[in-house]
């Protein structure tokens, strides 16, 4: 299959630049997989939509401030980074792969400084796809220094001043109500809808919520560039399962009740650690997992998941759960009735 297939058209008066007055306010496409067909609805009738017994899984990752705006040395120009994977060195704590800009000046042993200069760094050498290794001298602390100088890493389709430091709206409103375990670079949009008054409803309802860990990387929203699919993989990401998560989960599915997995990201977690029978087993570790159609999905029964971005894997796999057809014709719909579209947009629940 051919990743020009899930292409759509989108008019950018669409895409979401703010997230709604409440969360819970977002409109909500509901689509029946086994009839083919879906209504327009409302997030907040998502309790209404779910069954006693059915096991609601979200993804308790948090968000951290990933981006950092400084200066090259001693030249002055301007550089910005943002932090992909921590790389683990005893020798040289602090190590970081990381996307920069512009990329094409930082060469080896380029110095960089951050917040005044209380946040040094030195690049280290190149990585894959254009990125860098870099070496920062904090001082301090360096975790607290990230949380003072850090922004909160939007997507590029949400536009900002990009000097300006992440507005207090985006700091709240970029992170589920549920983070818990910071690591991710990106929020699990799906997620963000949710409200302590939703959860308890949905508890109220009967419905157990499951919390597992997946830490968005830049693997999720990483472009696809390949035509091909099958020569496309999704890098990996750091994930973990509870053995309370996995009873949850295991007990709903026995007693007949479905598993609702919020965002994409949940449904890698749950198929990554599921065996042939469906059932999830405690662990943790990195996936890699690139679900495309024909995927046998052993563990999810239905999906709650955001507007995605055309040609993208995230798209790619909603309609392997979904179907490749009703999945664009959906999104078709979606464009004509004016829905909000990522990572601030609306919602669609697919059962």
């Amino acid at each position: 299959m051919l990743i020009s297939d899930f292409d759509f058209e989108l008019p950018e008066e669409l895409i979401a630049q703010h997230p709604p007055a409440r969360r819970d306010a977002s409109r909500m496409l509901v689509v029946n997989r086994r009839e083919s067909v879906w209504r327009d609805g409302s997030f907040a009738q998502l309790p209404e939509l779910l069954r006693e017994g059915d096991a609601l899984v979200i993804n308790n990752t948090r968000v951290f401030p990933a981006r950092l705006v400084g200066r090259r040395e001693p030249t002055g120009g301007r550089v910005e980074l943002l932090l992909v994977r921590r790389i683990e060195d005893a020798a040289q704590p602090h190590t970081w792969e990381v996307l920069a800009r512009p990329a094409r000046r930082l060469e080896e042993g380029a110095r960089l400084s951050f917040g005044g200069g209380r946040l040094a760094a030195e690049v280290v050498r190149h990585a894959a796809d254009g990125r860098r290794v870099v070496r920062f001298q904090p001082a301090g602390d360096f975790d607290a220094l990230l949380e003072a100088f850090g922004q909160v890493p939007l997507p590029p389709y949400i536009r900002r001043e990009t000097d300006a430091p992440t507005s207090a709206e985006d700091r709240a409103r970029y992170q589920t109500v549920y983070a818990g375990r910071s690591g991710a670079i990106a929020a699990p949009t799906a997620g963000l809808h949710f409200t302590p008054r939703v959860l308890e409803e949905l508890r109220r309802r009967g419905v157990r919520v499951a919390e597992v860990t997946l830490h968005v990387g830049y693997g999720t929203f990483a472009p696809v560039r390949v035509e091909d699919l099958s020569g496309h993989s999704v890098a990996p990401e750091a994930f973990e399962v509870t053995e309370e998560a996995a009873d949850v989960i295991n007990s709903a599915r026995a007693a007949g009740g479905r598993v609702v997995a919020v965002g994409t990201t949940s449904v890698r977690t749950l198929e990554s650690t599921a065996d042939e029978r469906g059932r999830i087993h405690a662990g943790s570790g990195e996936t890699s997992l690139t679900i495309t159609p024909g995927w046998r999905f052993r563990a999810v029964d239905a999906l709650l998941t955001n507007f995605h971005l055309p040609r993208s894997s995230l798209l790619v796999l909603v309609a392997a759960f979904a179907g490749r057809e009703l999945t664009l014709a959906a999104y078709a719909h979606a464009v004509a009735a004016r829905y909000r579209f990522y990572s601030y947009g609306d919602c669609m629940l697919i059962d």
